[in-house]
This record gives C-alpha cells, structure tokens and sequence, in this order.
C-alpha cells in the first residue's frame, strides 16, 4: 500500500527546511522499504509549526509539526506512516488531525479553500476541489449580471482602499473601448503580509479563474499580473498553471467553447514600493519609470496604454469564483456593516504565533492577537500593534477591543490595509518607530510631489533632534505642521499616509518622545 504524504512547497516553509524534509523522508522510506508518495502541498499558513508534514489516513490527514531532518528517523520509528492505528500519536511532534487543530478549525476560508489541501500546480486537483465552478456560471450570464453579482456581494478591494470592486467593474464596463485590461497588483510591498504570496504560490488557479471571469464580466481580452520581484516562487508556479489553464481551454481564445478571449500573463515588478500603487504600476507595466499619476482620469477610464483597466489586488480577484459559484448572498452573509465577506489576516512581527487566519470581518484584534497569535513570542506585554503596513497607524493596548471593520477603523483614524498585523512588545520604542515611517518614505518616494519627497526628508530630520532631546516640544509642533502638509499635499497614498504611523506614535505613546 503506498501512503501518500504531503509536504508544502511554499516559499516560507522551504526556508525553514521543507525541501531537505521531503527528501529525508523519501529516503527514509526507501530504506525501509516502506511505499510513499510525497506530495508538495501548499502551507496551511501555521508558520510557526513548518515545515508541516501530513500523512494521510482513512480518518483524514494526520500533522506532524514543526518537523526537522533530525526527526524524521524517529517518525518512521513511530510508524507515523499509518498514523490512524498506531502509536505514532505519542510521537511529540503529532498534532492530531490537520482539520481539527484549534488555530484551523475556528477560521472561515473562503478565499483560501484550498490552500495547504491541492497540489498548487494540479488542474485536476483544482477542479476537484470546486475549481472553476464560477467561471462555468460567469459564462452563461452577461457581462453586466457578472458585475451585478459581485456588487451584491459586497466585495471591497483588498489591497487597501477599500473601494467596492463591483462599481469599479461597472465603470469599466460602460466604456466604450477597441481594448479593455484586467491588471491584477500583486507587488505586496506592506511589511507584515503574505497573503497574495499564499494564493500564488499555493492556490494559482483561483487568481487565473479570477481574472478571467472579470475579463469576461468587462469585455477585457488581454490581463497582467504585475508580480513582485521578491516573489520567485510565485513566477515559476503561475507560469505553470497559466500554461496548464491555456492547454486545458480555460484561457485563451474560446474559453470552455464560449466565444470569450482572455490571454494572461505574468509581469516582473520594478522592485518600488511606490509601484503598489495603481497609477504608478500602469507606468512601470508599460516599461516607464514607475510614477504616480494625476488623476482624474482615472484608471477605470483611461488605465494601461490610455485604455479601461480593471487594477484589482490578488485577494479581490481571487475571491470572484467563490462569489459566481455560491452566489452573493452567500458571500455577503459573512461579515459585518459594509465590511462584507471574509478577511485573511496576516500575524506577524512580536507574536508567538505567526501565520494567516481568514475570519469574517468583525474579530477584534486582541482576539487575534491572544486567541490566535497566542501573544508575543518574548511573553512580555504586546504594548503595541501596526495594521495595514508601514504606513499604518500604531494602536496601543486601548484599542485593542476594536472589531476588524473598515469603517470602525476610520472612526478611530486608522487603516485596515491588506490585513497585516504587525505587534510590538513593551520593549519598542515608538519615536525611532515614528522615525523610521518618515525614512521609508523618503527612500520609498517617487520624488513627483514636494510634500512626500522634501517632508520626508524633513521629517527624520526632525525626529532625530527629538530623539536627540534637542527642542522637543518645538520640534513635535514641527512634525505635526508637516505631517499636516503631507497628508493633505501629496499625490498618493505614500505621503499621503506616512503622517498616520507617525502621528499615532505621538498621540497614543506621547511618553517615547
């Protein structure tokens, strides 16, 4: 009897040694004659527990973890090979049945379905698992029942603005246009998130059935992905699977025997936070210098090459076939006031528990930080938590009871970003924090507006003459007069947010400075 084992592929567990595990356990098994096949699966997203193996069972799959080469010779020991009938649940790495571990089993995965569970690279896997399902659906409607659908669902972009991805489709929708795109923004350049990451690497299918039933929905023939260039893994694997989604007719011309044409393909990212943003990834995908642009007009209207383009983070696109196959009702049933759906939350920084949890909008954050994240990983008091990036507000202790809620995070003038939770413990020291949001400006800005090139600047030099001790209540006047300027004076988001983490540092820790 061969036992299949899985084993992930994801970039993160490869840098905790999943790769040299896979071939332990390859070679173990040889040696004692045992049948396995190894099967590399995406993360389930318990980083702190990789690299997860999992064996499976007639009862479901059994986890072992965080499992190391020196342990593989004691789990053949422990006949973890057939987990469900021996004594390999004493073995102290088991953590029982993948699905019924805690930090699993309360989450609402959606968009993340299969995720740790399919082979990322297998078509076949991914239709089995419900796979282009939504795409099937899309093509018997029109394009406007396709917009319809997903504005009823209430999806918000997930990238950061919030903005309903429905009525952005509609704009583009209502162009009259000889060619339309679908640009999806996958530079995840925010300290603290790897979700996008996950989806490519792990789940490729989805964000490709994504696009293409939003290319559909458009009249769009022609979609990029605007990939990180940190992100090697993730080019090799969409690559794969958009070549295994055109050979299977699931991309290109006639699609599954329609008369739509969708043609995708992947674009290696100028390495500039500044290119997250919408205006100046169109100018880094057209092969300029990635600068912001003015708007109006405004991308939807006149996007790539001066045609309608559909700009969508990987989260929103990759949550369209879940929507077109159950339905929107089923989709806006979860979450709470306009903040509907599912989240995936990134825990990362200070936290003993690092890794992605997908809830429904409304957990609070303590509940994530402590119920989850299981508190920080030094077991000192988690004094502070920055959502949303580096150009995220800080919140202290106070405002942990606040719900995940994009509208209860405007009230207390903070973001919820992409859903990067990064925690500090009592030893950070905020001024140096608020410092250090000034200097990722400034090295990060595209230098177009004088607020976010020369007010960055300014501002660490500033910071360093509190720091220093030198005039300070001069010098916080100073800082808020020119976080004022560049809130309300810059061009993008950049500048436009930088005063967030800085002025949150200063009302919520006034003591640091």
């Amino acid at each position: 009897m061969t036992t299949k084992i899985y084993i992930p592929r994801d970039s993160s567990a490869l840098s905790m040694g999943a790769d040299k595990v896979a071939i332990a356990i390859s070679d173990e098994a040889k040696k004692r004659g045992k049948n396995v096949e190894i099967i590399r699966n995406g993360s389930r997203g318990l980083y702190w527990l990789e690299t997860m193996v999992e064996v499976s069972t007639d009862l479901g799959r059994v986890a072992y973890g965080p499992v190391k080469v020196k342990d593989v010779s004691s789990l053949f020991d422990a006949d973890f090979l057939n987990s469900a009938s021996s004594n390999s649940s004493a073995h102290a790495l088991c953590l029982g049945l993948t699905e019924e571990i805690a930090w699993l089993k309360k989450q609402q995965r959606l968009t993340f379905a299969r995720v740790g569970i399919t082979d990322p690279v297998s078509l076949d896997e991914y239709i089995a698992h419900d796979g282009y399902k939504g795409l099937k659906n899309a093509l018997s409607l029109s394009g406007a029942e396709i917009v319809k659908t997903v504005t009823e669902s209430g999806l918000r972009g997930r990238g950061g603005a919030a903005f309903p991805t429905g009525i952005k489709w509609n704009t583009v929708l209502a162009c009259q246009a000889d060619q339309k795109y679908i640009v999806c923004n996958a530079d995840e350049g925010d300290s603290g998130t790897f979700s996008d990451r996950m989806i490519m690497e792990n789940d490729p299918f989805v964000l490709i059935e994504g696009m293409t039933i939003a290319g559909i929905a458009v009249g769009a023939t022609q979609g990029y992905i605007y990939l990180r260039s940190e992100y090697p893994h993730a080019l090799n694997v969409l690559n794969e699977a958009i070549d295994k989604a055109e050979k299977a007719g699931y991309l290109g011309e006639k699609i599954c025997g329609s008369k739509h044409t969708f043609k995708l393909e992947v674009r290696r990212a100028a390495g500039a936070y500044v290119c997250g943003e919408e205006t100046s990834l169109l100018e880094s995908l057209e092969g300029k210098r990635g600068v912001v642009r003015f708007k109006p007009p405004l991308p939807a209207i006149e996007g790539l090459f001066g045609k309608p383009t559909v700009v969508n983070n990987v989260i929103s696109l990759a949550t369209v076939p879940i929507i077109l196959d159950k339905g929107a009702q089923y989709y806006a049933d979860y979450g709470m006031g306009r903040s509907r759906g599912t989240l995936p939350i990134q825990l990362a920084g200070n936290i003993k528990r690092g890794g992605l949890v997908e809830l429904a909008f409304g957990i609070t954050l303590r509940e994530l930080l402590y119920d989850y994240g299981g508190g920080s990983a030094t077991g000192r008091p988690i004094r502070a938590v920055q959502v949303g990036g580096p150009l995220g507000a800080f919140l202290p202790e106070s405002q942990f009871d606040t719900p995940l809620d994009y509208e209860a995070f405007t009230n207390i003038w903070a973001v919820l970003g992409h859903g990067g939770i990064v925690a500090f413990d009592d030893t950070v020291d905020m001024a140096k924090m608020a410092r250090y949001a000034f200097e990722f400006c400034a090295i990060e800005s595209c230098g177009k507006c004088t607020p976010c090139r020369i007010g960055s600047t300014r501002g660490v030099e500033v910071m360093d003459k509190i720091i220093a001790g030198a005039e300070v209540s001069k010098n916080i006047k100073l800082v808020r007069d020119l976080s004022d300027t560049m809130l309300h004076g810059s061009l993008c988001a950049l500048g436009g947010m930088t005063p967030y983490p800085v002025l949150s540092a200063m009302n919520h820790f006034p003591e640091d400075f």
